[in-house]
């Protein structure tokens, strides 16, 4: 683990840490993944081999976006907002004699959280390619919740340092409603197991950055994180609204945010959710990958 810069301490796996979480499921069709929108890779990694067909060809497939609001973990409060569209297939290497092979597994592309501490940490122990936004929630009287997303990264031109969110329109926003009178449920993600979905993430090495605050760590092997675990005694079925607005709708992935999302998507609130991040499996870049 390399040294972190003051006041981030670093804080090896595992993590057990409790939150809200809205899980928006979807899928990415082959035709996305042959061509994601840019918004798929923060800029960073978009201009590093993290976004290369070298490290990884987009296949489609499920996919999801989750947003959480994280009230107890290792390194404090935060919220976060992440986007994996669907598999992507990788590159090996054969232990027996150094054959090419390939492999297939979840990966998040772009995330988004509000603090520094996590960001560092997440990007060292994961490869997790996390960067610093400003993130609103507010709860209306009808029970609905707006959330608004407001990076760091997305002003005009990119500003490497990452320092303050970008003044205007937020990046990503939504309102979530509830369901009717159904009742809550449990829930795990263990359950993709169970019905023979593999929902590994394999995270290739991550850039170095200049964030201003130290966070955008850079990584030089491969993780899998297996073993990664959601739950809650409490989850309710809830309504997303995704539309982005008449502005939204002119970017690379539509009005609705992101290709396979539509205006309202039927998505998973986990109330008083539980999550387990354990440590990771690593290895070196397989030769010739770059």
């Amino acid at each position: 683990m390399p040294p972190s810069p003051n006041p981030i301490l670093p804080v090896p796996p595992p993590w057990d840490l409790k939150c809200t979480i809205f899980i928006i499921p979807f899928y990415t069709t082959a035709s996305t993944a042959r061509q994601l929108p840019a918004k798929a890779f923060h800029p960073l990694e978009a201009a590093s081999p993290f976004a290369s067909p070298a490290f990884g060809v987009p296949v489609g497939g499920l996919s999801m976006m989750q947003l959480i609001r994280y009230t107890d973990t290792p390194v404090g409060p935060y919220d976060e907002l992440i986007l994996a569209p669907g598999y992507f297939e990788y590159p090996l290497e054969d232990a027996k004699g150094g054959k090419k092979a390939t492999g297939k597994n979840l990966r998040i592309t772009r995330i988004y959280v509000s603090q520094e501490r996590t960001a560092w940490n997440g990007r060292t122990n994961w490869n997790i390619p996390k960067h610093l936004a400003r993130f609103e929630w507010n709860d209306l009287p009808d029970g609905s919740t707006t959330i608004k997303v407001f990076p760091h990264d997305v002003g005009v031109p990119y500003s490497p340092a990452e320092a303050e969110p970008a003044a205007g329109r937020p990046w990503f926003q939504c309102t979530i409603r509830p369901v009717g009178y159904l009742p809550a449920f449990p829930m795990s993600t263990e359950v993709m197991k169970w019905v023979g979905i593999d929902a590994a993430l394999v995270q290739p090495p991550l850039p170095q950055g200049e964030g201003s605050k130290g966070e955008l760590v850079g990584t030089e092997r491969w993780c899998k994180l297996e073993g990664f675990r959601e739950s809650s005694r409490r989850s309710r079925a809830v309504w997303v609204d995704m539309d982005q607005g008449e502005e939204g709708g002119r970017e690379e992935g539509g009005r609705f945010f992101f290709p396979g999302l539509r205006k309202w998507n039927l998505a998973v609130k986990m109330e008083e959710g539980d999550v387990f991040f354990p440590e990771g499996k690593y290895w070196e870049t397989p030769k010739g990958a770059v």
